[in-house]
């Protein structure tokens, strides 16, 4: 048994996939094995990880062309791990070497974790640098983020595989159980990450690490580019249900998120309405009242107060006040900036519907 199983998806990944399995080869943590997860691919991936397992019999291939959807796929590993910690990697992506360590380190500070990601440095399909993925630090800012955007990067993550066994977390599904089955969901592609790790953020169970862990590799093929749409309104779906969950646990009104939402970094037109400084007020009463009094709190408070407008000039006005007090994270300056570019002629907008509350 490994210390650590890395789970790996990859479909028709080969133009990639080598650099990312180099990656985990060069590790200071070197107790560990992969699980490649081959979806159907037909590009050489599958004959390519057969070369790699020649040459390092840590490295494995798993076949599952018929799962369902990523989520099936990812259980799949699931049921096929046994170890102390499950690693999730893509096949696109890029390990720092220190990666493993870091995030083992990030465990043993923080036992009651049972998912810890972090940062991320973008890269684009040459592997030049574009940018840098940025999250929240703490299981209180985690937490109170979850609500209303993923709050931990998927490619990032490392989850205690006793706890994950346990508590029978898997992808797609509700674990929760706390709401009437009108109200229950599956999630069985497109956020379900958010999805997983969104249900143990609310029960204070999910970190992020200040260090860079991953370089991110964002082109063309990404599902966040080719279903950008499908993936903000299933996105949207998981918010609500997590609302209601965290609601009904701690016996507190529900309230929509969708005003306050930033998810893909884009702002939701919610029929028209363009203030929602009272229902800012609500919401943010019932999150304190659910997770407590923190600074962790106040900070994500503070930028969900400043998208509480959709009136173009104070959302600007806001927005630069946040950010002269706080470090932005991934997607708070793009909702802003584009809220304001769809506002031009002939842009379209995410809207949605308050009947879907």
């Amino acid at each position: 048994m490994a210390k650590i199983d890395v789970l790996l998806p990859v479909k028709n990944g080969v133009d990639f996939l080598a650099e990312s399995l180099d990656s985990i080869q060069a590790q200071t943590v070197q107790d560990w094995r992969v699980l490649v997860l081959d979806h159907g691919s037909t590009d050489g991936s599958r004959e390519m990880v057969e070369r790699y397992h020649e040459r390092d019999p840590r490295i494995e291939l798993h076949s599952f062309p018929e799962a369902k959807g990523l989520s099936g796929l990812l259980n799949c590993g699931l049921d096929l791990a046994d170890c102390d910690y499950v690693l999730r990697h893509d096949a696109d992506d890029v390990c720092f070497p220190d990666r493993m360590a870091i995030s083992l380190a990030a465990f043993a500070a923080q036992p009651n974790c049972v998912a810890i990601g972090g940062q991320a440095d973008v890269i684009d399909a040459s592997g030049a640098n574009i940018g840098e993925m940025s999250m929240p630090i703490g299981t209180a800012r985690v937490a109170a983020a979850s609500l209303f955007r993923n709050p931990i990067a998927h490619p990032t993550s490392m989850l205690r595989f006793d706890e994950v066994r346990r508590m029978g977390v898997r992808y797609g599904i509700d674990m929760l159980k706390v709401l009437p089955p009108q109200h229950s969901l599956e999630v069985p592609s497109l956020a379900e990450d958010y999805f997983l790790f969104g249900q143990l953020a609310i029960q204070g169970r999910c970190a992020n690490v200040p260090e860079k862990l991953i370089r991110y590799r964002w082109h063309g093929n990404n599902v966040s580019a080719t279903r950008f749409m499908d993936q903000m309104e299933v996105s949207l779906d998981v918010s609500r249900f997590l609302v209601r969950a965290f609601c009904t646990i701690h016996q507190l009104p529900y309230f929509d998120p969708a005003p306050f939402c930033n998810h893909g970094g884009i702002l939701m037109d919610v029929e028209g309405q363009r203030n929602f400084d009272a229902e800012f007020e609500r919401m943010a009463s019932v999150l304190r009242r659910g997770l407590g009094p923190s600074d962790e709190l106040e900070r994500e408070l503070t930028y969900r107060k400043t998208i509480s407008t959709r009136h173009e000039a104070s959302l600007l006005w806001r927005y630069n006040r946040f950010r002269a007090a706080n470090s932005p994270e991934t997607g708070e300056w793009n909702a802003v900036r584009s809220w304001l570019i769809r506002r031009l002629p002939g842009k379209r907008r995410m809207s949605v519907s308050a009947q879907l509350a």
